[in-house]
């Protein structure tokens, strides 16, 4: 996902998509502890879109204070 799509979310569906990043990492860790991960490559892609959101996030609350 890139950041000018997320900049055009608003703050509540950002917390949305935020909580499925992370409900997706934890599944991805999981998978990857049991052996059953078939794309190791999304770990890294879902830490960077984590990352992503945060950084969006953080960027409206300082542009609203």
């Amino acid at each position: 996902m890139k950041a000018s799509e997320l900049k055009e979310m608003s703050l509540q569906e950002l917390n949305g998509r935020l909580k499925d990043l992370q409900d997706e990492q934890f599944n991805l860790n999981f998978q990857h502890a049991t052996g059953q991960l078939e794309n190791p490559m999304r770990l890294p892609q879902t830490r960077k879109d984590i990352a992503r959101v945060l950084t969006v996030i953080r960027q409206k609350e300082l542009a609203q204070a």
